[in-house]
């Protein structure tokens, strides 16, 4: 299918960001064009949705820190930094095994590559979010609009994750 200016609308978009932006409205098609991710681009993915998701904690701690002096900032940030960039790719790797492993006893396995690729860009595609989160805990703090964004970025991880892992057993 063509616009009126004769580009193809039915393409995979080129570049991360149209892709993150895509993953909301056509998981399946982003992730299934993806399938051909090499496992060192796959830890990039997962370690700039890591690094992004430790940029938008950082105005929750900030606040945080301002309202409750007796932990500082640095300690604040150096806990995040410690889980974030060293124990969550830890767990995003066994979750994806453990996916990958348990898929085999449905009778439709997943690669394990596949099933890394689903997961962790499910983590990316929903750094947007992430990041609108990390701002409304900053500014705002504890609410309905925080509990608003965190919803969508959990329902938004969940349908995009699955909409990932659904393409690719398809194509295994």
């Amino acid at each position: 299918m063509a616009d009126a200016t004769g580009q193809n609308l039915t393409a995979a978009p080129r570049g991360i960001l149209p892709r993150v932006l895509q993953s909301w409205w056509a998981p399946r098609q982003v992730v299934r064009g993806m399938a051909d991710m090499p496992d060192r681009t796959l830890l990039v993915v997962l370690l700039a949705a890591m690094l992004i998701f430790l940029i938008a904690q950082a105005p929750g701690h900030a606040r945080a820190a301002e309202l409750d002096p007796s932990i500082p900032l640095e300690a604040r940030i150096s806990g995040a930094i410690m889980a974030v960039m060293f124990l969550m790719p830890v767990i995003a790797y066994a979750v994806a095994a453990l996916v990958s492993a348990l898929s085999r006893l449905t009778g439709r396995p997943l690669d394990p590559r596949h099933s890394r690729l689903a997961l962790f860009w499910a983590l990316l595609a929903i750094s947007p979010a992430m990041l609108l989160s990390g701002l409304v805990a900053g500014f705002l703090g504890d609410g309905p609009a925080l509990t608003l964004t965190r919803a969508v970025a959990g329902i938004g991880f969940v349908v995009i994750w699955g909409a990932g892992i659904v393409a690719l057993t398809r194509t295994a």
